[in-house]
């Protein structure tokens, strides 16, 4: 698992004479730390990380909002068409992604958001596989605690953010680094919604080292360093809590 790793950083440190050798070399002839540098100034890599940090962050926020209200409503509240309204939410999951592009993008056309943040953020909002995972957790806490917390004078809203929502953290640490990755990686549809190149992301900006002539590999590892780096980093840091909410799925 560890070997595309290393093998991107070994690459990113090759000339382009040892990425084209045959066979394939996979320790650089000589060390060419100037690759990264050069990556860095082949494209408007700043602003693409700002870009990308903006709009993971918010995908994020909106993703752990709508998850958290709509686990919470399939998981404790009584209300009428309940478990139709929540098979159809799972039925969604059936859909593959390129069969909505085309309305998605229509729609942000029409609202004249093209080459804006929303156009990169409200499409993913909302995700079915978080208000899943987090009402199984919702479901899974005892009666025993909203029944003292109504006792206590505890509205309906109040024993969510202050009983339930603390009570479910590994659950939303879970859905919080799902939702960042998915943003963070996402290539498609941000290349379809932008075409302002201070509107472009990462990944985005990955796809300039390939050009009709030949595949700067190389550089291009050099960047997937930089892209993949702070994933990384955010796993390492939030890796026991990610275990907790994976381990603690019930059906």
């Amino acid at each position: 698992m560890a070997f595309p790793f290393l093998w991107m950083i070994s690459t990113s440190l090759m000339s382009d004479s040892d990425t084209e050798s045959v066979p394939i070399r996979f320790v650089p002839s000589v060390l060419r730390f100037g690759n990264y540098l050069t990556a860095l100034a082949s494209a408007p890599f700043g602003r693409y990380f700002v870009n990308t940090l903006l709009v993971s962050a918010a995908v994020t926020f909106c993703v752990l909002f709508t998850s958290i209200l709509a686990g919470y409503a399939f998981g404790r509240m009584r209300f009428r068409g309940k478990g139709l309204i929540f098979a159809v939410f799972i039925a969604t999951m059936m859909v593959p992604f390129e069969v909505i592009l085309i309305p998605n993008s229509l729609i942000i056309q029409r609202l004249g958001l093209q080459n804006t943040y929303p156009a990169l953020v409200l499409p993913w909002a909302a995700n079915v596989f978080s208000i899943f995972l987090l009402r199984q957790f919702f479901q899974s806490l005892p009666d025993d605690y909203y029944d003292a917390a109504c006792i206590d004078g505890c509205s309906e809203w109040q024993f969510l953010w202050k009983i339930a929502v603390p009570m479910v953290r590994p659950a939303l640490v879970t859905v919080a680094l799902f939702a960042f990755l998915g943003s963070w990686n996402s290539l498609l549809w941000p290349l379809i919604v932008t075409d302002d190149t201070h509107m472009r992301v990462l990944q985005v900006g990955l796809a300039s080292f390939l050009q009709e002539e030949k595949t700067l590999i190389n550089l291009m590892m050099a960047a997937s360093f930089f892209v993949t780096a702070p994933i990384l980093v955010l796993y390492l840091i939030a890796q026991r809590r990610f275990v907790e909410g994976v381990s603690g799925l019930k059906g």
